[in-house]
């Protein structure tokens, strides 16, 4: 996944982890997705002066929406439960550096959503390429390649947005920042059945 330029792979043994609880990383996936779609919406209300994002944001919203379905469905039909909504430590850690960088001009703060939101895309995407190469299950395999080329194209629609309307703000050099800080944060990571955990 060397377009996604991430500082440090997950360990494959990470599926052993979430092989011994299907139930949980299928809920913790689908409020994922839900959290996703909900970012892609704050985008839109914080940047509706920008129809070209408007337009993308939506689509990606129902985008994800639908990926929370499928996930929903996957999990109605393995007679599973949708668990309540889980706290997403990883995410928590990325927001902290996002607020903290925002210097409170506009365009800072909206490069800086673009850029968290590219990142969480391209862990997601990076997550679900080792679950579809390694996980003992041809249905969450198959899903998982899927959805992997998706994340893919959701984090190229991030990082272009952010180069697009980032005037003023070196984006290469920020997102190699964000790059760093998120090997920083994933490091503590890949240990409980969850997306990011």
């Amino acid at each position: 996944m060397s377009i996604l330029r991430l500082k440090l792979p997950t360990d494959p043994r990470w599926v052993n982890i979430v092989e011994k609880n299907i139930e949980e990383i299928l809920t913790d996936h689908a409020w994922c997705e839900q959290k996703a779609a909900t970012n892609a919406i704050t985008i839109i209300t914080i940047n509706s002066e920008f129809p070209d994002l408007v337009t993308d944001m939506l689509a990606l919203a129902k985008e994800e929406i639908e990926h929370f379905q499928m996930v929903n469905d996957i999990i109605q039909k393995r007679g599973l439960v949708l668990g309540r909504e889980r706290k997403d430590e990883y995410v928590g850690e990325l927001a902290q550096y996002m607020k903290k960088s925002n210097n409170g001009s506009r365009v800072s703060g909206l490069v800086e959503r673009l850029l968290f939101s590219a990142m969480i895309e391209a862990r997601s995407c990076e997550r679900f390429k080792v679950l579809s190469e390694n996980i003992n299950d041809k249905e969450l395999s198959d899903f998982y390649r899927d959805l992997m080329e998706s994340e893919a194209g959701h984090y190229t629609t991030f990082i272009t947005y952010a180069r697009k309307y980032g005037i003023g703000i070196d984006v290469e050099k920020r997102w190699k920042e964000w790059l760093e800080f998120e090997a920083s944060v994933i490091s503590k990571y890949g240990k409980s059945e969850t997306v990011h955990g």
